[in-house]
């Protein structure tokens, strides 16, 4: 069962996605709150293995809370997906900084919200189709960060880094790469493991911010 927390100060919202999660298999609610201040209580109460997080929020807003929640040794197996009304570019990048590991916009179909909250508790990124390209064009317009060495990094893993950078998946890369799909997997892990990235959205920021991808790039 996929344990999920449902996060939103709109109570018809809230009662919406309860009773869609409600009604599908493999996945259990634990808990839902109104605002970012009872969104960490919840969980830490409950550990979630998935949050749905809706952006503004009285009190505490929920980029804040999910900064919050994903530091917390109590919720070091929580994944959160961030959800909002704004199609708004500078949401999504601070959602991905912030540690999100999916965002969704609120007119996302039932079925494709299922099988985000499926994604992500297995341990990948997701992103709405209509925002990803936007944010991987705003990733490569910023100038690079200053990162440390990355002599630890294989030349393949270099490679695999780049085309995680591109939005492809671990199927894409493989026919890419020339790799097994197993071996891609491999690598993707290592990459997580090595830069300390929590997931596939930390590993595509981490590409851009270190200066590795331009858009369009190989």
């Amino acid at each position: 069962m996929i344990r999920v927390a449902v996060v939103d100060d709109q109570d018809l919202v809230r009662a919406g996605f309860l009773l869609l999660l409600g009604s599908a298999a493999g996945i259990e609610v634990v808990g839902e709150a109104g605002d970012g201040l009872e969104a960490i209580a919840l969980c830490r109460r409950t550990a979630p293995d998935v949050v749905l997080m809706d952006v503004r929020m009285p009190h505490l807003d929920g980029l804040s809370a999910t900064r919050t929640i994903l530091v917390d040794p109590a919720c070091a197996d929580t994944r959160v997906i961030v959800l909002t009304t704004f199609d708004d570019d500078e949401v999504v990048l601070e959602a991905l900084r912030s540690g999100a590991s999916g965002f969704l916009l609120k007119d996302t179909r039932p079925a494709q919200l299922l099988e985000a909250i499926e994604v992500v508790a297995a341990g990948e990124a997701l992103l709405h189709p209509r925002v990803t390209r936007r944010l991987i064009e705003q990733l490569a317009a910023l100038p690079p960060r200053t990162r440390a060495p990355e002599d630890h990094l294989t030349g393949r893993e270099l490679d695999v880094l780049l085309t995680v950078a591109r939005g492809l998946s671990n199927q894409e890369i493989a026919a890419e790469l020339h790799l097994g799909y197993g071996t891609v997997k491999t690598h993707v892990s290592n990459l997580l493991t090595k830069l300390d990235c929590r997931d596939r959205a930390q590993l595509v920021m981490y590409a851009y911010e270190a200066g590795h991808a331009v858009p369009g790039g190989p």
